[in-house]
């Protein structure tokens, strides 16, 4: 289910034979033919996606290929017949909106062609394809209708039977002409069309709901794997667990209405960047075994689709299971979660809120914690402010999957804005490295950093020098920035390729799917590079060497508590002891037995498990691209082709030239 690519088609016209025939004298095969033919461009699909209930996202509406005209949607203020509909970025909001409420222009979209567009963010109002209150279902009080996202319009929860693609930046001049073109032409019978091929297996069997479609195996639960670790190593095999936790979370995960373009820059990535700087901040401190509190850090996936993750979590700690080996869910006595953070920088000033769960001691002591980390900040001018009273409660994010679980849990979440969110492009595709600051996110993780070691030495030690030793390093998260946020260099980075081999270049925080039989200790082709990134990164940075620091891994870690770090890299790896584990996070009314998946019934003693909608996605397969013949203008023939493409041909004589084409070939 890789990205797929868009496929520009450009079949030479009748009358320009005689330059065309010249040109192929050169061609000496059908392959160099269609090299001659075929322009690639990549880009972006929303997909489809099932729920116990029904299906949202996108798909072809039947089992075969659609193939249309292309026209620009500022221009299309009626449909005369089946189009391909271009759509600019601040186009897409008031598109989605109209195709809902005119069903005459509705009935004659064919698909969607979203264009990318560099400058968007800096002269948009905002985009949120997520609603006013996302997963508002899920949170520990009643008032559901607060607006969180008032930008929100929800046009990602609804079911379109047409495909929708987002171009990327190169290929956007490519399909503006192509459209430009179709409105300046004379002749009915030429037109530059778009043929997609976006469909799903779980439109052909005909399952149309997440239960029907695991029992006919023509979907895949989404999910993947958490990851946690602590500082210092849990020695797991002590009878004597008693040190108070200090559990602090971030997620990995972002969602968005095109599947390969979730990157959730400041929701949630800028929290992860942060957190994962304040550890490798403490990891370089003196005497943490002296500490009176356990840290304690975890990365949750699966969070945008019903907290999947931290649900998955503490229902593996209630089962006191292999994945959190070392963990007790009484001996957490406080949760903190770093929320959205990158956007808490205006004219040098860093501004961070606190969104607190119930008032208890352990919350009280954390706030001061924070005042007094703060404090120690002086110079960096960093202000942290409690949430507006007049909040319903804590933002959506994973503590309330605590807070569901346990009314009573004491928790605290880190976020760059009070009552509203400040990121404008939540849960979109433009939500990039252009949305946050990096000196929002050195800020914050300063801040974590110092609390954290504040609330474990029980305020002890936290002598100002001990303080002022505890520095984040800037250049982590910049570079972390470029691996995690950017093309360029992306997952190809040295820190990333320091730990991992990455599967591709540009990342994704998409959740996906999970592939096989879930396991604490998943064979590395079931884990994605995130996953398994984060994994050796925190397995590196909170461990202590082994005995044998220079044995290699093919000799086998030995030592108890020993993992192995870099083993991708080198085919060697490194033993270190480092309590890090993965986590498997999939709906806990999923059960995987003998290779299938079976929905389990609600249990009323998991009362969020009773509002899961259970998320899968289709299967999808791209499996090529075939050369075929269009007579005329027949834009509304529908003709099987496998992969997800967009093909602009220009119609004119398209028999008389292929024919031309193949005589050529054969005279060479």
């Amino acid at each position: 289910m890789a990205i797929k690519f868009l496929y520009l088609l450009l079949l030479f016209n009748f009358h320009l034979r005689l330059s065309v025939s010249g040109q192929l004298n050169s061609m000496e095969s059908v392959p160099d033919l269609q090299k001659s033919m075929y322009k690639f461009i990549d880009g972006y699909p929303c997909v489809r996606l099932l729920n116990l209930s029904g299906v949202i996202g996108c798909s072809n509406p039947g089992r075969e290929m659609v193939v249309a005209p292309i026209v620009r949607y500022k221009n299309a203020i009626a449909l005369s017949q089946p189009s391909a509909v271009l759509v600019s970025s601040d186009e897409i909001q008031s598109f989605f909106t109209r195709i809902w409420h005119d069903s005459s222009f509705a009935g004659n979209i064919a698909g969607v062609i979203v264009e990318s567009e560099n400058e968007f963010q800096n002269k948009s109002k905002g985009f949120s394809p997520a609603g006013k209150f996302p997963l508002a279902e899920f949170a520990p009080y009643q008032n559901t209708s607060y607006e969180w996202n008032p930008i929100g319009s929800g046009i990602m929860w609804n079911a379109y039977d047409f495909p929708v693609f987002l171009l990327s930046e190169s290929s956007t001049l490519t399909l503006q002409e192509a459209a430009i073109k179709n409105e300046k032409s004379k002749k009915a019978y030429i037109a530059d069309v778009a043929e997609f091929d976006l469909v799903m297996q779980t439109t052909k069997a005909g399952t149309h709901d997440s239960e029907t479609c695991l029992k006919e195996e023509t979907c895949l639960p989404l999910g993947g794997y958490s990851v946690w670790s602590s500082l210092p190593p849990i020695n797991v095999s002590s009878s004597d667990q008693s040190k108070p936790i200090i559990l602090t979370m971030a997620s990995m995960d972002s969602a968005s209405f095109f599947r390969d373009k979730s990157l959730g820059a400041d929701s949630p990535l800028s929290g992860l960047i942060s957190l994962l700087a304040a550890i490798d901040a403490l990891s370089h401190v003196d005497g943490l075994d002296d500490l009176t509190k356990q840290l304690v850090f975890i990365f949750f996936t699966g969070e945008s689709w019903g907290y999947l993750g931290s649900r998955r979590f503490l229902y593996e700690l209630d089962l006191q299971s292999e994945a959190v080996r070392g963990l007790n869910n009484s001996l957490i006595e406080m949760a903190i979660e770093i929320g959205s953070v990158g956007k808490g920088f205006n004219q040098g000033i860093k501004r961070f809120y606190t969104h607190t769960a119930e008032v208890s001691s352990a919350t009280n002591e954390t706030l001061k914690a924070l005042k007094h980390a703060q404090d120690s900040l002086k110079s960096e001018h960093i202000i942290v402010s409690p949430a507006n009273a007049s909040n319903p409660g804590i933002p959506p994010s994973s503590l309330m999957s605590f807070l569901r679980k346990n009314s009573l849990t004491s928790g605290l979440v880190l976020e760059d804005f009070d009552s509203v969110f400040s990121n404008k492009f939540y849960h979109s595709h433009l939500d990039n490295i252009s949305n946050i600051n990096s000196s929002a996110i050195v800020a914050a993780a300063s801040l974590v950093a110092r609390t954290l070691y504040i609330l474990a030495s029980d305020n002890k030690s936290a002598s100002g020098s001990a303080l002022t030793g505890i520095s984040v390093n800037v250049s982590l998260v910049e570079e972390l920035m470029g691996c995690l946020l950017d093309c360029d260099p992306g997952l190809s980075c040295e820190l990333v390729k320091e730990y991992i081999s990455p599967n591709s270049t540009c990342p994704n925080h998409y959740a996906g799917v999970i592939l096989d039989e879930p396991s604490f200790e998943p064979p590395p082709g079931y884990v994605d590079d995130m996953s398994r990134f984060l994994w050796n990164f925190l397995a590196d940075r909170t461990s202590i060497p082994s005995e044998n620091a220079s044995s290699s891994c093919s000799q086998g870690c030995s030592n108890k508590g020993a993992v192995c770090v870099r083993e991708e890299t080198d085919g060697k790896g490194i033993c270190v002891i480092s309590t890090t584990r993965y986590v498997p996070a999939y709906s806990t009314r999923l059960k995987f037995e003998s290779g299938i998946w079976t929905v389990l019934p609600p249990n009323s003693s998991d009362p969020m498990g009773m509002l899961d909608p259970v998320w899968t996605e289709s299967n999808w397969n791209a499996i090529g691209l075939r050369v075929y013949t269009v007579q005329d203008a027949a834009y509304d023939r529908i003709v099987l082709v496998a992969g997800i493409s967009v093909t602009v041909l220009a119609y004119l004589a398209i028999v008389t030239t292929r024919a031309v084409l193949t005589k050529a070939l054969k005279r060479d």
